[in-house]
Parts: C-alpha cells; sequence; structure tokens
C-alpha cells in the first residue's frame, strides 16, 4: 500500500472540506485537552496528598495505651495499660520483624524563651530514629538528636520551622540558647518545611523536641505517651499488629485479643485507603475528559461517513480496476487515525505547555500545597495515546467498512 496515496488523498479531502474538518480537528485538540488537563489535575492531587501522608511517617503504626475490656487471667477488666521505656527496648528484641521501635513523651504549654520572647509550645521528648520514621529531617547546618544525645542526656533541642521562625524570625538559631522552663538548652537543628497531613498532636512545625532520656530526667514521667514502629515489610501490617498485641499482651498481662487494651493507629493502611479513593478521583475525572473527547470522535466517523458519500464514484472505479476491498478500508482507516492524531497532538501539546507554565508561577498557597499542581506524567500521556488511538478506530473502522462494501457496478451509477 502506498502511503503517499494516501497522504495525498487526505491532503486533497482536507481542502475539499477544509471547514469541517478544521472544526473537527479542533473539537479533538479540545477534548484531549479536557481529558490530559483532568488527569493531571488528578496525578497532582495523588502525588501531592501522597506527599502531605509522607510528613507523618511512612510504614508506621502509632500505638496509645488504653483499656482492658476482657478479663484475663484471674485480672479484671478496666485496667490501665500504659507504656515506659522498657517496652521499647522488649519490643526491639521479640520481634526482629520491626526496623524502628520508639517512643515518645509529651508536655503542653512548656514556656519556650529566647531572649525577650516567651511562648507557650508543645514539647515532646523523642528517640534519634524520629529523624526517619516521623520525617524530622534537619535544614542545613544542624543536625537531629543523635544516640550520644540519649545517652548523655544533653540538653539539646529540634525546633520546627515554625516554631524557629516564631522564636528567632530570620536569625539562624543553630547553636542559640533557648530556655524550656527556665532549664537552658541548645538549639542543634531546625526541621525542613514539610506538608503534613496527618497528625496526632499538633503539626510537627510547631513542636519543640528533646532526647527521650533528657525529658524523663527534667519532668520524671514513668510513663510514655505512646509508641511507634516501623517494620521491615509493608506487605503483612496486619499480621504484625496481631504480632504486637500478642506480645505487649504477655508484657502487660491482656487479651491478645482485646482491642481495647491498645489503641492502634495504622498509618500505612491508611496509606492504601487514601491510595484507593485518589485512583477512584481519577478514574471519574478520566471518564469526565473522556466524554469530551468521545463526542469529538462522533465528530470523526460523521465527516468519514460525508466523505464517504461524495466519493462513492471514486471508490467504485478503483474497486472496478482491481482494488481489494482490504485497501479501501485500511485507506479510510488511516484518514480518521490522522484526523485523530492530529487533533491530539496539538491537544497533548497545548496541555503539557499550560501545565508546566503553571508550575513555574511562584503561586504560595494553603490550597496548593493541600490539593497540589496539574502534573502531565508518562503514564497520563500513555493513557491518553491509547484512548485517541482505540476513538481513531472506532471512528474509522465503521465508516470503512461501508466503504469497503460498495458495490462498483451500483456506485458507477451513483450521481
Amino acid at each position: 500500500m502506498n502511503l503517499r496515496i494516501i497522504y495525498n488523498i487526505f491532503i486533497r479531502d482536507f481542502r475539499k472540506q477544509k471547514k469541517r474538518m478544521t472544526l473537527t480537528i479542533i473539537a479533538i485538540t479540545w477534548g484531549t485537552i479536557s481529558i490530559m488537563l483532568l488527569l493531571a489535575f488528578g496525578e497532582g492531587l495523588k502525588l501531592q496528598m501522597t506527599r502531605n501522608q509522607k510528613g507523618l511517617g511512612e510504614g508506621i503504626v502509632i500505638l496509645w495505651g488504653g483499656q482492658t475490656s476482657i478479663p484475663f487471667e484471674g485480672l479484671g477488666r478496666g485496667r490501665r495499660i500504659r507504656f515506659n521505656e522498657e517496652d521499647v527496648a522488649y519490643l526491639k528484641r521479640r520481634m526482629p520483624e520491626l526496623k524502628n521501635v520508639a517512643g515518645e513523651y509529651a508536655r503542653w504549654g512548656i514556656n519556650i524563651r529566647y531572649k525577650d520572647k516567651v511562648f507557650g509550645e508543645h514539647l515532646t521528648g523523642i528517640y534519634p530514629c524520629y529523624e526517619d520514621i516521623r520525617t524530622h529531617y534537619p535544614q542545613g547546618g544542624g543536625r537531629f538528636i543523635n544516640e550520644i544525645d540519649m545517652q548523655q542526656k544533653r540538653r539539646v533541642v529540634f525546633l520546627g520551622d515554625k516554631l524557629k521562625d516564631k522564636l528567632f524570625g530570620g536569625e539562624d538559631a543553630i547553636g542559640k540558647q533557648v530556655l524550656l522552663n527556665s532549664i537552658p538548652f541548645i538549639v542543634i537543628g531546625v526541621m525542613q518545611k514539610k506538608h503534613q497531613m496527618g497528625m496526632y498532636s499538633g503539626p510537627d512545625d510547631m513542636k519543640a523536641s528533646i532526647p527521650a532520656t533528657t525529658f524523663a530526667a527534667i519532668f520524671g514521667d514513668q510513663y510514655m505517651n505512646l509508641l511507634i514502629y516501623q517494620p521491615r515489610e509493608f506487605n503483612n501490617m496486619k499480621g504484625i499488629e496481631k504480632r504486637v498485641f500478642e506480645v505487649m499482651g504477655a508484657k502487660h498481662k491482656f487479651d491478645p485479643k482485646d482491642e481495647q487494651a491498645i489503641s492502634v493507629w495504622n498509618v500505612a493502611e491508611g496509606m492504601k485507603e487514601l491510595n484507593n479513593i485518589l485512583f477512584g478521583i481519577q478514574l471519574f475525572l478520566g471518564l469526565i475528559g473522556g466524554m469530551s473527547l468521545l463526542i469529538a470522535g462522533v465528530g470523526v466517523a460523521n465527516i468519514m461517513y460525508v466523505s464517504i458519500k461524495e466519493r462513492t464514484r471514486e471508490i467504485g472505479i478503483i474497486m472496478a480496476i482491481g482494488a481489494k476491498k482490504q485497501y479501501i478500508l485500511t485507506q479510510f482507516l488511516i484518514e480518521a487515525l490522522s484526523i485523530t492524531s492530529v487533533g491530539g497532538f496539538f491537544g497533548m501539546s497545548i496541555s503539557y505547555i499550560l501545565t508546566e507554565t503553571f508550575k513555574l508561577i511562584p503561586i504560595e498557597s494553603e490550597v496548593l500545597s493541600f490539593m497540589g499542581r496539574p502534573t502531565v506524567s508518562l503514564d497520563i500521556g500513555i493513557i491518553v495515546i491509547v484512548i485517541l488511538g482505540a476513538l481513531g478506530f472506532a471512528s474509522g473502522i465503521f465508516p470503512a467498512m461501508r466503504a469497503a462494501s460498495v458495490n462498483p457496478v451500483e456506485s458507477l451509477r451513483y450521481e
């Protein structure tokens, strides 16, 4: 088959039906822009929500002590379950499948003073692994709490970025001294700015954190507010959670099936549910955009039917001199795919330019920090190309089959 001949025929038809084909290509372009921008919005939302969710921590499970609701080994219901530092070492020892285990002390309304500024803020006593499991990453020039700080019970403090701005403004905080309830502490680091969608005791950017051992020594807290663990693998979160209940139940003397004994927030499972919701949103947005593209596909089919009607005699002559039905079928199918391809190319190009231009605009907004910016990914490009291909094929195959079924004798008498 000579593609050059088909190309020349396509250009000839375009000149004969310039207005009609131009409007059809514009419709395809607009439909492509619609579906790409909607999918790009869904992709941007997915990426931003995932990023915000990771601000709390990736693959972590948070435990709070509860109250027993089932009698166990002669002990009645209603007993308080509380965690201490021994539980951290106990879980590490008994459950090697856990990558990190940590505890957290917390107090609200702690006076934090720097020079003449005094604020009542949230203070936590935490472990060094919080840097990774709770994304407490320090800004350049600073560091996070380490094991030596824990062993020596150093009076060092790590500040959330908004708390640092509140205390120091534009001044560098690293190495400066602040007073926590009149006790001097040295600022060793400031948290990198992060978006945090989930939280359990307020945003991290407004907290001051000190080593857990220092916290216990100063305030004398016997019990921790919570425990956090992070497994090495995330594919068996429910099984690990069941194992944690068994291990902690053996230590604290409660029934492993007593779900009231320990309150659990499985962040990893919540992330799976969030991903399912975001996929549903993307699918819904894609269907809306696809409707615009479907209408444009009807326009392609209509213009192909008109073209066949106007070229009935031509088709009959071609078939009369020996052209096979396959040739006629392929010719019109390629024409339909060409129209769809031209419109799709313009639509995808315009969509990509719009989304990339929008990214360059420096807009600081709480809405954008939550919703994200439209993003065109490789997956979106492949999806749109597949949809355009299927649409072009569906729009061209039925007119092409009609053209291929023309009776040469009858067509020669057609006016």
